[in-house]
């Protein structure tokens, strides 16, 4: 009866290690492979892209309200704002001009601003007029269906998301933002 002790000892004190070795094994090829630090590509430095461990940039493709077109491949290696916003949403009115002269700013570095219209349908003059009104530069996109689910329908206006050169939110805000509040948030990512 001793011996059958001992092999049993000795099968868990074996499980045991392989057990541990195991766990040090796949702690050493996820800690080594982190998504923040550069990878080499094609023998110069690049930054890892967004991976889906990652809050990303979803792969939807953005029409402003003068057709023009965002896709994925053309917000690759820029700085992404998403601010969801309405015309009747006052905390919205006032951060409208914050956000035009941030964009103004910083649109030559790569920043780019797009405001989602969501729960509000102007007319194409009402909203121009709106626009004008509060001095609004950066590029509005009628949000449908496919840009507003692919954000999780904001709740509450506004709603503002800022994603890093690559593609990974580093921000998301409910609630209005200055300027000085977007630009300490933006400024690191430059």
């Amino acid at each position: 009866m001793a011996s059958g002790v001992t092999t049993s000892t000795k099968a868990l004190i074996g499980l045991c290690l392989a057990g541990t070795v195991g766990v040090i094994i796949f702690l050493f090829v996820h800690l080594s492979d982190d998504p923040r630090r550069p990878v080499k590509v094609g023998g110069s430095n690049a930054e890892a892209a967004c991976s889906a461990s990652d809050n990303c940039l979803p792969n939807v493709t953005f029409v402003d309200t003068h057709g023009t077109a965002y896709t994925p491949k053309t917000l690759a290696g820029k700085v992404v704002v998403v601010n969801f916003w309405a015309t009747w949403c006052g905390p919205c009115e006032h951060e409208i001009p914050d956000f035009s002269r941030v964009y103004d700013k910083h649109k030559d570095k790569d920043v780019i601003i797009l405001g989602v219209l969501a729960g509000d349908d102007p007319s194409p003059s009402d909203l121009l007029n709106f626009q004008s009104d509060h001095m609004m530069t950066y590029p509005v996109i009628r949000g449908d269906d496919t840009v507003i689910d692919a954000f999780n329908r904001p709740r509450n206006l506004p709603t503002t998301f800022i994603y890093d050169r690559n593609g990974k939110q580093v921000q998301m805000k409910v609630g209005a933002l200055r300027e000085k509040q977007l630009l300490d948030i933006l400024e690191p990512l430059l």
